[in-house]
């Protein structure tokens, strides 16, 4: 407890730190011309010898689609994956005071027994007076564990079967600008979970009891505070974010236990060359703290790498390498346009992490790092076609995403 009361004490400070109205990046900067940009639509017509003819405004025109079909790395999924990238957007508000609502499905199969239906919900009303976030999952997920702790080493894994239902639907109310709270409802289902080698008894392996045979259940309530100044959710520019999430698993609505959870989420950007706004040259910080209380979380539910609310974090390292009751995680980046006309851009990263389970927090940490290339799928939302290349201790990947990171 008295690790986590320090890392909370760690972290606090930066969200004091988040940008104040002045230094946010001016509304005007996301409504300037960006002809002088060029994105891959732009390149595609010059290959074919697209005129395109002059846009005429079509003001009642207020939903967009984009349909994106590619090949990749699914995170953790030990191999290449088919994937395809749906979203859909509209504005329920003037677009000058309202963000965009979106609704992303991401199905996916690895060709080895892996797939899953993501669909992510984001809702804003008009003038962001509330938003609205979902989160909803059917996956059929076989993964490597390594128990709990960082002890076991690369080789001493075991391959866990399961399939996986989530539902986690939020709303909140802004308070202030930039400031948002509410609740809402987060249910994680796990059944036929079993290890593929049938010598290996789960709960020995893992030398922990709960949700390691069978099925768990998690159904709570979770009480959400959102602080966000970014401009660009996809790519972020100057700005902050900070989310703080309390999660009550209670019996009473069909936890298997009784069970709490905190999630704190910390992130800030740094223009190195404000002057040029809509040329990438940024410093990028992100760091948060997942911890589980009671001690009886279901195994698959404890805080894990890579199982971030958006699965994005470690990157360099495999997916569920490192699981415990506590986790904390640090991570900065560097991005930085190569070509004027912003099509192609660079990132170096950096990040590690250290969990509780084996031995104390802070005991032992395991870093990575990385390089990537982007290319600029789309000058108006600033959507970058990601492709990057991480390594740490006994492992590497190459991940394939669209948007940043973090």
């Amino acid at each position: 407890m008295r690790n986590i009361i320090f890392t909370i004490m760690c972290v606090l400070p930066v969200i004091a730190m988040g940008q104040t109205a002045n230094s946010i990046i001016p509304d005007t900067v996301s409504k300037q011309d960006t002809a002088q940009q060029t994105d891959l639509l732009d390149v595609a017509k010059s290959l074919f010898n697209i005129n395109s003819k002059p846009a005429k405004p079509k003001r009642g025109k207020k939903l967009y689609f984009s349909l994106i079909p590619f090949g990749g790395n699914v995170p953790g999924a030990n191999g290449r994956a088919l994937m395809t990238s749906t979203t859909a957007s509209i504005y329920f508000g003037p677009m000058e005071t309202t963000t965009a609502s979106t609704a992303t499905f991401a199905p996916y199969w690895n060709l080895k027994g892996r797939f899953g239906l993501p669909l992510r919900t984001s809702i804003w009303l008009a003038g962001n007076s509330w938003t609205i976030q979902g989160d909803t999952r059917f996956l059929h997920y076989p993964q490597l564990t390594w128990g709990l702790g960082s002890a076991n080493k690369i080789d001493e894994n075991t391959l866990v079967n399961y399939n996986y239902i989530r539902f986690y639907q939020s709303a909140l109310k802004q308070l202030r600008p930039y400031l948002f709270a509410g609740f809402g409802y987060n249910l994680d289902f796990h059944s036929n979970i079993k290890s593929d080698d049938q010598n290996v008894d789960l709960s020995q392996f893992t030398n922990y009891a709960y949700g390691t045979n069978g099925s768990s259940v998690s159904s709570g309530v979770a009480f959400n505070v959102l602080y966000d100044t970014r401009n660009n959710t996809v790519n972020p520019l100057p700005g902050a974010y900070a989310n703080i999430i309390y999660r009550v698993n209670p019996k009473f609505l069909g936890s298997n236990q009784n069970w709490t959870s905190l999630y704190i989420d910390v992130r800030k950007y740094v223009p190195v060359n404000p002057e040029r706004p809509l040329q990438q040259n940024t410093l990028a910080f992100w760091s948060y703290l997942w911890t589980a209380f009671n001690g009886n979380a279901p195994f698959l539910d404890l805080p894990s790498i890579g199982w971030d609310p958006y699965n994005r974090s470690g990157r360099g390292i495999d997916q569920n390498r490192y699981r415990g009751r506590t986790l904390f995680y640090l991570e900065s980046e560097y991005r930085r346009d190569i070509t004027r006309n912003g099509l192609l851009g660079f990132v170096v990263f950096a990040n590690a992490n250290t969990v509780s389970g084996s031995g104390s927090l802070f005991k032992s940490w395991h870093p990575a790092a990385g390089t990537g290339l982007r290319i600029k799928f789309s000058k108006a939302s600033g959507t970058n076609i990601g492709i990057d290349y991480g390594v740490s201790k006994g492992y590497s990947a190459i991940l394939l995403n669209l948007g940043e990171a973090f």
